[in-house]
């Protein structure tokens, strides 16, 4: 039987993302090392580093390319990091499997918490929600953006060219960089699907499909799926500042989401308690946050 060709961005970050994907696979199915075979595809987003993702297409710079590879049978599937992931699919593709979750806050290089940043300090972030959620908390800061790897965004504060930034705790220690402070999500809420490396494959390829599953954490599948519908009944895009995060307690899921204005003078926030499976209710959620909002937070969302 044929090894798998696994698709990923050639980023530090998605290459340590796709070798541990294809190390659990590996094991899971008692294939040799290097069964998996990793296939790096250059993304648009990876190409263009000096402009903010929505000034030049959006989340789906991260992945039209990966999708192309797929569809066209170059690769069997990829990995992404599913808060790259647009919320509306093609219907060729298919989220056949996640791994287990790890930590979904946000870490503040630079200084020892927001608290601790001193007056008007600069912060550098490409993130419209990271950016609104600052402001929230600190009106006082100069926010600017910054894109590139996470290695570049580290440098950007060593050098002095920012005072601090905001990362992903799970992408750090997927780096093995030991860095910042960690931010209580009673504080930050992280970004739908932050902190899971998701795994898509064909849609019609049973195969692949079945390998996949075997590697698949339900938990953060149910959770992480709650937070897609919640997105995708926004009709949000990646300058939308939203958040979201659900987790598994007592049994039931349970979700809190968050909407921002553009300079995060307005939000607004809510929680729900629901079953597993149940997309209904994270699509109603984020529909009663829409009808509540001001229109300086609805003309940010397509579904408003």
């Amino acid at each position: 039987m044929q090894g798998l060709r696994l698709g990923t961005r050639g980023s530090p970050l998605a290459l340590a993302q796709a070798r541990k994907v294809a190390a659990a696979i590996e094991t899971a199915q008692r294939w040799p090392d290097g069964w998996v075979q990793i296939v790096e595809i250059k993304t648009t987003g990876d190409k263009v580093q000096d402009r903010p993702l929505a000034e030049i297409g959006g989340k789906g710079l991260w992945t039209k390319e990966l999708d192309r590879a797929l569809i066209e049978e170059e690769v069997d599937f990829c990995v992404h990091s599913m808060k790259d992931v647009e919320s509306v699919r093609p219907k060729e593709i298919h989220i056949a499997a996640v791994r287990p979750r790890g930590d979904v806050r946000d870490r503040i290089v630079g200084a020892e918490s927001i608290d601790k940043l001193k007056q008007g300090a600069t912060v550098g972030t490409s993130s419209p929600r990271r950016k609104a959620q600052l402001l929230r908390l600190r009106p006082d800061l100069n926010l600017v953006s910054i894109r590139g790897n996470v290695e570049t965004r580290l440098k950007k504060v060593e050098s002095g060219d920012v005072d601090a930034t905001l990362l992903s705790a799970a992408g750090l220690k997927r780096l093995e960089i030991s860095a910042g402070t960690a931010i209580p999500t009673e504080i930050i809420l992280p970004a739908p699907g932050q902190a899971v490396i998701a795994m898509e494959c064909r849609t019609n390829d049973t195969r692949c499909q079945s390998v996949l599953t075997s590697v698949s954490n339900q938990i953060t599948y149910d959770c992480v799926m709650a937070e897609r519908a919640f997105t995708r009944a926004l009709g949000g895009t990646c300058s939308s500042p939203v958040a979201a995060f659900c987790v598994l307690e007592d049994g039931d899921l349970r979700m809190r989401g968050q909407l921002f204005s553009e300079d995060g003078s307005e939000m607004v926030e809510d929680r729900a308690v629901f079953d597993c499976g149940d997309w209904k209710t994270p699509e109603e959620l984020a529909k009663s946050l829409l009808a509540k909002a001001p229109e300086s937070i609805r003309r940010l969302f397509a579904a408003q």
